[in-house]
Formats: structure tokens, C-alpha cells, sequence
């Protein structure tokens, strides 16, 4: 017997022939000419087929015309109300724009690149927001990109397979190797996590993937260890550190790091606190530029983690307290500024 064609794909075959046609298709011109319909081995099959078909697709809001003939009833057609059908102009506004714009640039890896960029500039091409107009300009994305080792890890934990890796604590710079059963990866403060079972310590563990040196790589079989039912994996992930919260005192130019204003607080920082700002009056009548900037304080607990993000504003913020994050910023910038100055290979030191 000849193999059927499944009714979804049938109802797909009959919307492509009636949006495509330039005028009407006839009953017996999608009988004759639309794969499926070929199925109805008498004309009363076909009348069923036909009519239950056409009431499938207006339930699913695809407007079906009826074009009257020349007055014959064999002239009668179908077509599709192409002005109805059709989707309405894509409208986006300056910061919808913006927006999609940080989305993109997280989705930096190698997958999703070029997929990435390609649906934003299609984007771009219909949004009616004027250019020079982005209500995000200075942001960037809270959550890096997870780099090589997000992929072996999600395909561990799909696989319910242990893995083993390289890793440096963050409290004490040890480094050593970790055989963990990953349960879930989860992005919190600015970075991504795996959250697991620590084989060595027999206990639940979280794991900064940006702290992960070298390969992850698979150990044992797949299927190897089951995810518990009550997992509570932020529970985990809070419990990563005893760090307390602290609180860092920032110059910023006017309207620019909008990030880290929307993080202001109110309070003020005790003096003599690891944090106070006690040289803030000392340092702005040495720099008066720094007269012309906002005062605000921004919480935070890891020092790499706002160091990262504040020396990727350049001379936009100015860190005023407390002096282990000042002092780690200027390193991120004097790197940077040392690459910039780096002579090109091949090329002159000029």
C-alpha cells in the first residue's frame, strides 16, 4: 500500500500552494497538484478531507478566501488574504534595540556568534529607533560569557556524568583538581556556575567556571550518579562564600555607568571601617576633575568581580574606597593600556 502523508504536513503543503497562488486554486487543482490530497480515493473523500482541512487552518487564524467564478460553480477557488496573513512591521524602539544588543554580546561563543549577530542586524534593518539613540549606551552584559568550559559541563550534567577539572580557589589561590557530579549550571553575580556534588569532600560544592584552568574532561560513565529530587541549587551557590558585603565608593562622570548607579545605597560607611573612604577629601583637591563627578556607593562581596567590571569603564569611574579594589583596578588598567602599547608583530615600535 502506498505510504499516506501525515494530515499536518498535508494542511502545510495546502497553505504554501494558497499563499503562493497568483489568483485561486479550484478544488480540482488542489486535488490534482497538492501533495496529500492525492490520498481521497473517491470525490466524497476528498470533500471531507478538504473541508475539515480548511476548518483546521481558520481555527488556527489562517484567513481562507472564497474567489467566486464566472458564475460556474467548478470556478470557484481558495486563496489565501495575504494583507491578514501577513506579520506587521517590526517597530523597535532605541532601548529594545539596546537591549538585544546585550543580549548578543554575552552569546559570544563559538555556537551561537554568528547566528547571533546575523539576527541583529536583521533587527537593526526594520527597527525604526533613530541610530544616534541607544538608552544603554555604557552597559554591558552583568554575565561573561562561559567560555570552553560551559558545553562539557552541560553534556555532564545531561549525562548524569562525573567530570574532573583544574581549579583555583578563589579565598586561598590553591589549585588543584576537582572531581565533581555536576547537577546544574547557574549564572549569579556577574559569572556562571556548576553546582555539584564534590566527590573528595563528599558534599555539595559550587564552582566558578571562570576559575576552571584548562579542560573539563568526562570520568567514569554516563549515568553514573542521579541529581537529588530536593535539590535546592541557589541554596548551594549562597553558601559558596562567607565573604561579608561590603561597600565601595565610586566617582562617576555624569550620566555615564548607569549599571552601577541603578546598585547605589544610601547608607554610609563608618569611619575607620575597611572601607571608609578617609582619603575621598585628600583626593579630590588633588584631582579637581574629580569636583565634576557623582559620589555614589555601590555593595558589593567580590573584589575581582566589581574590579572587572569597573576598569571596563575606563576613565568614566573613578575608585575612591576601598583601596584593595583601587588598586586592583589600576592593575587591569595598566595591563591594559601595556597591550595597547605593545608593538604589532611584524610591525614597527611605533
Amino acid at each position: 500500500m502506498p505510504v499516506q502523508t501525515h494530515p499536518a504536513e498535508r494542511l502545510l503543503n495546502l497553505v504554501i500552494a494558497l499563499v503562493n497562488t497568483a489568483g485561486k486554486l479550484t478544488k480540482e487543482q488542489i486535488r490534482s497538484t497538492v501533495a496529500g490530497y492525492s490520498d481521497a480515493r473517491t470525490n466524497d473523500a476528498f470533500e471531507r478531507m478538504f473541508e475539515r482541512d480548511k476548518g483546521a487552518l481558520r481555527e488556527l487564524g489562517i484567513p481562507i478566501l472564497v474567489v467566486a467564478g464566472s458564475g460556474h460553480t467548478e470556478d470557484v477557488g481558495y486563496r489565501v488574504d495575504q494583507e491578514a496573513y501577513a506579520l506587521p512591521a517590526i517597530e523597535l524602539t532605541a532601548g529594545e534595540l539596546g537591549v538585544l544588543s546585550l543580549a548578543v554580546q554575552f552569546w559570544q561563543d563559538k555556537s551561537l556568534r554568528t547566528d547571533a549577530a546575523r539576527a541583529l542586524a536583521k533587527l537593526r534593518a526594520v527597527g525604526t529607533a533613530p541610530a544616534g539613540t541607544d538608552l544603554v549606551a555604557g552597559l554591558a552584559p552583568r554575565v561573561r560569557a562561559a567560555g570552553d568550559t560551559f558545553g562539557p559541563l552541560l553534556d555532564a550534567v545531561q549525562a548524569r556524568q562525573a567530570v574532573t577539572f583544574t581549579y583555583r580557589a578563589a579565598n586561598t589561590g590553591d589549585v588543584r583538581e576537582r572531581v565533581v557530579e555536576p547537577w546544574r549550571l547557574l549564572a549569579r553575580g556577574g559569572g556562571w556556575y556548576v553546582v555539584g556534588r564534590d566527590r573528595d569532600r563528599d558534599a555539595p560544592r559550587s564552582f566558578r567556571l571562570s576559575r576552571i584552568e584548562g579542560r573539563v574532561r568526562p570520568l567514569g560513565e554516563p549515568g553514573s550518579y542521579q541529581i537529588p529530587a530536593d535539590l535546592d541549587a541557589s541554596a548551594v551557590l549562597g553558601s559558596r562564600s562567607n565573604d561579608p558585603v561590603r561597600v565601595a565608593t565610586l566617582a562617576l562622570w555624569p550620566e555615564r555607568a548607569s549599571a552601577l548607579r541603578s546598585r547605589a545605597v544610601s547608607s554610609e560607611v563608618p569611619a575607620g571601617t575597611p572601607d571608609a573612604p578617609d582619603d575621598v577629601a585628600e583626593v579630590a583637591r588633588a584631582v579637581p576633575l574629580l569636583a565634576h563627578r557623582d559620589v555614589v556607593r555601590v555593595s558589593f562581596t567580590g573584589t575581582s568581580d566589581l574590579a572587572d567590571e569597573v576598569a571596563g569603564y575606563a576613565d568614566a569611574v573613578v575608585v575612591l574606597a576601598p583601596r584593595d579594589l583601587r588598586e586592583a583596578v589600576l592593575r587591569r588598567l595598566r595591563a591594559a593600556a601595556a597591550l595597547d602599547a605593545a608593538p604589532t608583530p611584524g610591525g614597527s615600535d611605533g
